[in-house]
């Protein structure tokens, strides 16, 4: 639906998703709906923590039940080793269904988001979606929503245990040694400088490697979809140059994430081994002492805390780069969460209803392009007056485009609209379907502003038929029924007929129930566009767009479909675009479009009378030179 290869107006987000305190603000909030199962994950965590830092305690009562030779209390060792054995079972348990619960919980997360983040780009505006390429938007809904995945359920499953250990382990070592705990606890602060000034340094680079993954994604898939063009035009070396250029800048920043980001599990882990050595020392000179200041199976468990304690800072800076590439993902994802949607529409039962009919329309909320048959029966009655008034647009507000276009349109009326490429045309089409909204003046339908309608009622009063096909992937059937999923075979078959598209669907191998791939490849762009046609005949709207519906179509075909939309726009509101003039020489009325304007208006033989603009560009076409 591009009219033009201008900068569109795009709304962006006010909030800077470069700070990692923005991101987790709105990861918590994602967190809160599961607050109850974070709890039980928290609750398991603690009882975890507490089991496993009970079992040094008993290692350290074993080694003073072993004084010397000869000296030993295998009854107590062996009432030990069944204590220890008993807590080890219990932890793991705990530990277990602690992981189940945090896989739960990060993939309802994920779930929402994603889902979120798919519901919210289609209430975007399409100012917004023509300037993003589209290969970073699917980065952002997949790619970056499952690295966000794998960096959340990795916080949870180590935070929560790592922050336990490291309240637990010091509680532990307080009732052993005071003394040799208060050098820990105040060695331990240079721990954390080191990891932050790391780690700082690193996010800084996952936030490049992220914005640069998503521009190679846009380039692989614009290079996917345009691929009989980039061979045709022996592009092929030069999106190897930029997909190259990309993908080594891609490397550079991920290199250096890596890199940055690695060095912070061995600095901390060898600042904490000075911290164990240190310990250790001052351990033994305490434990030389006697028995009444450490003893040695209090030693023991002391250094088993230091270890535990210090392991937790190991574990969490390990995993920092996924974490750090994690937050960097979720701050795309939220950039695209936080830009501007639509305008709201306004609380309404129907188009029909609001023009005063008898019963309502039913329109699906949960999917903007599928209505219920309810509304099928309805819609219809629209009775189709359309009018501009004093209508004002650009892309661009540097760029004039439409100014103080005037128009009505009568009900059942035909209105052709021909004119230079950039004059308007398909403008003009995206305003009265709401794609956009108009900057000064006002469109109706039926006497009724349609900024006052929802989009929904508004587009399903519209049949449209693009220049640019579109079908999904699926069956033949399922494409054809897509504005009316509850048409029966026969109606299906019958529109397909109208469409002059039986004939070649029952030549493929399996007719309707053919499954088409997700470009089509299998057929040829005319055959594409009589199945989009079909699937307008099927639907019987009350207004129709045709915008170059025909021009894909061979002379032959397009003599009979012009005949079959003859039949189609018989008393229905019709808005044709085309070039071809022959197409549009039976509309009540033709719109000449120039440089947003509307210089000539009137039926075939009246503007050719007129010897203007129109009648220039019917001699260029079949007159001669």
């Amino acid at each position: 639906m591009k009219a033009f290869d201008k900068k569109k107006k795009t709304e962006y987000t006010n909030t800077d998703y470069k700070d990692t305190r923005s991101i987790m603000k709105r990861i918590l909030e994602y967190i809160r709906p599961y607050t109850l199962s974070v709890l039980c994950s928290l609750l398991l965590a603690g009882v975890t923590v507490a089991l496993t830092l009970m079992i040094p305690i008993l290692i350290g009562r074993g080694v003073d039940c072993i004084v010397g030779k000869g000296q030993v209390d295998f009854r107590e060792l062996q009432r030990i080793a069944i204590q220890i054995l008993v807590l080890v079972a219990v932890s793991a348990a705990c530990q277990w269904e602690m992981n189940h619960i945090n896989n739960t919980i990060t993939y309802h997360i994920v779930n929402d988001m994603r889902r979120k983040t798919f519901s919210h780009l289609q209430r975007l505006p399409l100012s917004y979606i023509d300037g993003q390429q589209a290969g970073d938007l699917l980065s952002r809904i997949i790619t970056d929503v499952e690295a966000f995945s794998d960096g959340l359920l990795m916080g949870f499953t180590q935070l929560f245990t790592g922050v336990l250990t490291i309240a637990g382990t010091i509680v532990f070592m307080i009732t052993i040694s005071p003394w040799i705990t208060l050098v820990v606890i105040i060695l331990t602060p240079f721990s954390f400088s080191i990891a932050k000034f790391i780690s700082g340094k690193s996010y800084n680079m996952f936030q490049k490697q992220s914005a640069a993954r998503g521009t190679l994604t846009g380039l692989t898939n614009e290079m996917m979809t345009g691929m009989k063009v980039v061979q045709a035009f022996g592009y092929g070396h030069e999106a190897q140059r930029q997909f190259d250029s990309i993908n080594d800048e891609l490397a550079e920043y991920s290199l250096q994430a890596t890199f940055l980001s690695s060095l912070t599990n061995p600095s901390t882990r060898f600042y904490n081994s000075l911290i164990y050595a240190g310990v250790t020392i001052a351990g033994c000179f305490a434990a030389l002492a006697g028995p009444a200041v450490l003893s040695i199976g209090q030693l023991t468990s002391f250094l088993s805390y230091t270890n535990q304690y210090a392991k937790p800072f190991n574990e969490i800076t390990g995993i920092i780069t996924e974490f750090q590439n994690s937050l960097a993902s979720a701050g795309r994802v939220f950039e695209l969460l936080e830009q501007m949607e639509e305008s709201p529409d306004p609380e309404e039962e129907s188009v029909a209803s609001s023009m005063g009919e008898t019963d309502p329309v039913t329109v699906c909320d949960e999917n903007p392009m599928i209505h219920s048959s309810e509304e099928y029966s309805d819609r219809h009655r629209l009775r189709g007056a359309v009018s501009l008034s004093h209508v004002n647009f650009s892309y661009d507000p540097s760029v004039h485009l439409i100014e103080d276009l005037n128009l009505d349109v009568n009900p059942g009326q035909r209105i052709a609209i021909v004119g230079p490429t950039g004059c308007g045309k398909t403008t003009l089409i995206n305003l009265l379907m709401r794609f956009y909204d108009v900057d000064q003046g006002s469109i109706t339908v039926d006497g009724r502003d349609i900024r006052s309608m929802s989009r929904t009622s508004l587009r399903s009063g519209y049949g449209m038929v693009l220049q640019e096909t579109w079908l999904k992937s699926g069956t033949i059937r399922d494409n054809i029924a897509y504005g009316n999923p509850d048409a029966s075979m026969e109606e299906i078959i019958e529109a397909a007929k109208k469409a002059h598209a039986h004939s070649f669907i029952k030549r493929l191998p399996d007719g309707y129930d053919t499954v088409l791939g997700e470009d089509s490849g299998s057929l040829s762009q005319g055959q594409k566009q009589l199945i989009c046609i079909a699937r307008i005949m099927l639907t019987h709207p009350p207004m129709l767009i045709l915008d170059e519906a025909t021009s894909s179509i061979d002379t032959m075909t397009e003599i009979r479909i012009q005949k079959a939309f003859s039949e189609m726009m018989e008393g229905r509101t019709s808005f044709v675009v085309a070039h071809r003039l022959s197409t549009i020489k039976e509309a009540d009325c033709i719109l000449v479009m120039k440089d947003g304007h509307i210089i000539e208006q009137g039926n075939h033989e009246e503007l050719l009378k007129k010897k203007g603009f129109y009648e220039n560009l019917y001699r260029s076409q079949f007159v001669p030179s």
